[in-house]
């Protein structure tokens, strides 16, 4: 096989300057604020000298060099074997495929398009073809104008945020103190980074007809990689491939196979044996690894930009809501802390513990069915300390905390999103690159109408077809949600069968823990089914989402989006709603249970309440959730990754990694998601949704989502980094639907924390006893010596000669409390046996009700009120980036008057000057 070569590197040096390789590099400004490059960059200037140039000044310079810098960027398997063309896209298929014609056909209407290609064969297996892809100068300029990219045509003065000014302030505050503070923990070194020179310029959508508007200083560097690589993937997406309008793109080749895989290259290794610091980076994969994806920068700030630069916008957002995200989770992590141990530090004052720790002499009716015995109130010691420790005083200011905390979090995300949609040129993307997708075009092709914006015909979808496809599509979801309810119900039964089972256990650890037994091991079957039946899930709404047939990228992408969502999160927290608001809540009284399908007894909480219940659900569900995920984002490419590299060392020896060209490296990495970026929001809303739905029950869950978001970043930026193929760069404004999520989160959670403070948990009971039934009734005060006497108040009497024969336990007691029990007691407000209503609900359980439904309709109401408030009183827009748009708008309009007057101009001195050389030259 004949070996690649990549020619000119790329750039090391923009507007005509070149660095010498001695140079020591700046280091890039930060804004230590938020964590993102100010102003954004989009050109190749980083770069080492020596490396991936592309500009003459710099293939001048590489030749002066020696014969040994230009050998090695020739064999970096960058460039078309004339060493000049770059690879822009790569399309790999096996010779022995039979879709021979399909591929020649697509391929001559590459070439017809002006698609410069280039074959090769693999260097591990002759069957396996790479072409590689180059777009010309003529090619990007023409596509560039039809996609409205938008592209530098003048300087930007920039002035001085409040925020930038604020924090020099603060860095002169902290000057004095930089003997014992670590010096600007979360920047970057200056020594370490190569040298980013502000080169940021107003933008317009690009056109060959106004083309001297646009600062072109080499044209090889004018579309970056990322845009160029754009550009051949949308001219790939609307090839023919047969003859019709309905065989085009190469979605469709690659789907049945005629293609194996198409991909962008990355720009070179992510390691090199010089460091950083002294030798400047290799190429800007390797400076993402170095100042983001690596895992020793986990505490620095995220180079957005550069992230931006190489994987677009899309991603850029992501990992820019990410962060914003992870940084907005201290606040809430720190009170949730405080709020746990405050539990901590009042438990040995708990009246409620002591009691029933000191409660030996009361004893409890059996939980379950012939096989659970009588049981010692003062049993329950240890649960109902636990319970404190999440059930206590700071739990309702935490659920209020938490709910403000997401409306902040959401509101100020949008003054956020508006400042990066500004630095990176998207606030009037969306309206000028919405682009139709070829399936829905071939599907449609025969109908058209007039677009009212374009005035251009394009394909139409009839209202009526619209209409029984969303019909088809919603009847499908409601049938995957009574799939959920359906494995929910087989968990309840699994729970009262088996608690039953666990009570006549042999093992006494077992048998005197059933509850915990069942309640443990119903999580991890939970946990299982939710794992099984997303692979379905998945499936099913990849198929209703394509039979609605949206009619663009992003219409497609929300469908899909919101589908998988109301699957997954339902799968996720359908059990986590049945222990929170119905364990325990319909399973009558003793003598008088309330059965399932007339056989099974209910499942009732533990005399210490359900809440501790609900805290093994979350905790178990939330660590294995996210164990797994990191699993499956790292660790499952890791291990294919290093498969690949075995069985290539194995068959071809340990020298063959060294003849790699870029392609064949990446080609040998696993491809992104086939979904993009969706398993990564899903996973991080759904997470999301843990930490703000059932925070009221757990406090830790901030904690542990923080702890595992920190993580999260940096495995998430060494996946795109290292494991997986180059992704397209693709352009977004925002994150989507899932702000819309995030929304209905916030104010389900609203609803959510109200009930479990109401219903769940013991907070109202014990606030009524406090000022209704205690020792401090009347008095309007409340604390610890009023709740003296609460347990008792709170259990009820049974005569156990009133058990139904099939719940009648198998001991009458004799053999563990040293004489027969003829009353026990239970969790419920009702009258005794000997009363004249016996087991009648007393005065003290209305009153506890309506206190509950008041408390719930207060809390929502306030807690509304203070979201709504917030969201008036904090601007979507900050102030001081209103102006600079306003200012920018006005500066484009005046500069572009400015440059065709100029132009005019000098159109007319060059006729006055051709006028008179033809007057002198006239006999």
């Amino acid at each position: 096989m004949e070996e690649s070569s990549s020619g000119s590197p790329d750039s090391a040096a923009t507007d005509g300057k070149t660095h010498h390789p001695a140079i020591k590099d700046v280091n890039i400004f930060f804004d230590e604020s938020e964590g993102v490059n100010s102003p954004s960059k989009d050109d190749d200037s980083l770069l080492h000298p020596g490396t991936l140039t592309s500009n003459s000044e710099d293939v001048s310079h590489l030749e002066a060099t020696g014969e040994g810098v230009k050998e090695k960027s020739k064999s970096s398997g960058l460039f078309f074997r004339d060493g000049k063309c770059r690879i822009d896209y790569i399309l790999v298929y096996r010779k022995s495929s039979p879709q021979i014609e399909k591929r020649e056909v697509f391929e001559r209407n590459i070439r017809a398009e002006g698609l410069q290609m280039e074959k090769e064969s693999s260097i591990t297996n002759s069957d396996i073809i790479f072409l590689k892809l180059h777009a010309p100068w003529e090619v990007l300029c023409r596509y560039a104008e039809l996609m409205n990219i938008r592209m530098p045509f003048r300087r930007k003065i920039y002035f001085l945020h409040r925020r930038y000014k604020f924090m020099s302030r603060m860095e002169k505050r902290l000057s004095r103190f930089r003997g014992w503070l670590p010096r600007k923990p979360m920047k970057f070194d200056k020594d370490t980074l190569p040298d980013l020179e502000e080169n940021d310029s107003y933008t317009a959508p690009f056109s060959q007809q106004r083309i001297h508007h646009f600062i072109i200083h080499n044209k090889d560097t004018f579309f970056n990689n990322a845009t160029r690589s754009r550009i051949v993937h949308h001219i790939l997406q609307r090839v023919k491939y047969e003859e019709g309008k309905n065989k085009i793109g190469l979605n469709r080749l690659l789907s049945n196979s005629s293609y194996e895989a198409a991909f962008p290259l990355h720009e070179g290794s992510y390691r090199s044996k010089n460091s950083i610091r002294t030798h400047g980076a290799e190429n800007h994969r390797h400076l993402l690894y170095e100042c983001w994806a690596w895992w020793g920068v986990w505490y620095k700030y995220q180079p957005l930009d550069l992230v931006r630069r190489y994987f677009g916008e899309k991603i850029g957002l992501y990992f820019a809501w990410l962060g914003w995200y992870t940084g907005m989770l201290f606040p809430a992590a720190l009170v949730g802390l405080l709020v746990f141990l405050y539990g901590v530090f009042t438990l040995e004052n708990c009246q409620v513990s002591k009691e029933v720790c000191q409660a030996a002499d009361i004893i409890m009716c059996p939980l379950c069915d012939k096989y659970c015995p009588y049981m010692r109130l003062s049993d329950s010691c240890v649960y109902a300390k636990v319970t404190h420790l999440f059930d206590n005083g700071a739990t309702v200011f935490f659920a209020v905390f938490m709910a403000v905390w997401a409306t902040v979090f959401l509101e100020f995300w949008k003054r956020r999103r508006a400042v990066i949609a500004y630095d990176w040129d998207l606030i009037d993307w969306e309206e000028e690159e919405e682009e139709i997708r070829p399936q829905f075009e071939a599907k449609y092709s025969k109908k058209e109408r007039m677009n009212p914006i374009s005035g251009k015909p394009e394909p139409y979808q009839a209202f009526t077809d619209k209409c029984s496809r969303l019909i088809v599509s919603a009847s499908g979801i409601f049938f995957m949600i009574l799939v959920v309810i359906a494995a929910v119900f087989g968990i309840v039964i699994y729970r009262v069968v088996t608690v039953s089972t666990f009570a006549a256990f042999d093992w006494a650890l077992i048998r005197n823990n059933s509850q915990v037994a069942t309640t443990g091991t119903a999580v991890c079957i939970n946990f299982c089914i939710i794992m099984l039946l997303n692979v379905l899930y998945e499936k099913v709404a990849l198929l209703l989402t394509n039979l609605e047939q949206p009619r663009t990228e992003s219409e497609w992408e929300n469908s899909f989006t919101l589908k998988m969502f109301l699957f997954q999160f339902v799968n996720l927290n359908s059990s986590t709603f049945y222990i929170a608001f119905f364990l325990g809540r319909f399973t009558g009284r003793p003598g008088a249970y309330m059965r399932l399908i007339n056989r099974w007894k209910l499942e009732e909480c533990h005399p210490s309440g359900c809440l501790i219940d609900l805290c093994m659900q979350m905790g178990i569900i939330m660590v294995l959730k996210q164990t797994w995920n990191n699993f499956m984002e790292l660790g499952y490419p890791l291990i294919q990754n290093w498969w690949t590299r075995r069985r290539l060392r194995q068959e071809h020896g340990h020298k063959i990694k060294a003849r790699f060209p870029q392609w064949e490296k990446d080609y040998n990495l696993q491809p992104m998601n086939a979904y993009g970026l969706f398993d990564e929001y899903l996973e991080m809303i759904l997470q999301f949704g843990f930490t703000t739905i059932f925070v009221a029950a757990f406090p830790l869950a901030p904690v542990l989502a923080l702890l595992n978001n920190i993580i999260e970043i940096r495995l998430d930026a060494y996946k795109f980094v290292t494991q997986w193929r180059r992704p397209l760069a693709s352009r977004a404004k925002d994150i989507g639907i899932w702000y819309g999520i995030l929304e209905g989160i916030g104010i389900l959670s609203v609803i959510t924390n109200a009930f479990v403070i109401a219903v769940t948990s013991d907070f109202i009971p014990r606030l009524v006893y406090a000022y209704k039934y205690g020792p401090c009734a009347g008095q309007g005060q409340a604390g610890e010596r009023c709740m003296v006497g609460y347990v008792n108040a709170s259990l009820s009497i049974f005569q156990v000669s009133d058990f139904e024969n099939r719940s009648e336990p198998g001991s009458d007691g004799a053999d563990i409390f040293g004489s027969p029990i003829k009353y026990c007691r239970y969790r419920d407000y009702r009258a005794s046996p000997n009363s004249k209503e016996p087991y009648a609900y007393t005065l003290q359980f209305w009153h506890v009700l309506a206190a509950r439904l008041a408390f719930i309709i207060v809390f929502e109401h306030m807690v509304f009120t203070i979201k709504n408030l917030i969201s008036y009183l904090i601007p979507d827009l900050p102030k001081d980036l209103r102006d600079r748009m306003r200012r920018e708008k006005y500066l484009i309009q005046e500069m572009m008057y400015e440059a065709e007057l100029e132009r005019l101009q000098k159109e007319r001195n060059e006729r006055k000057k051709n006028g008179k050389s033809h007057h002198n030259e006239w006999p």
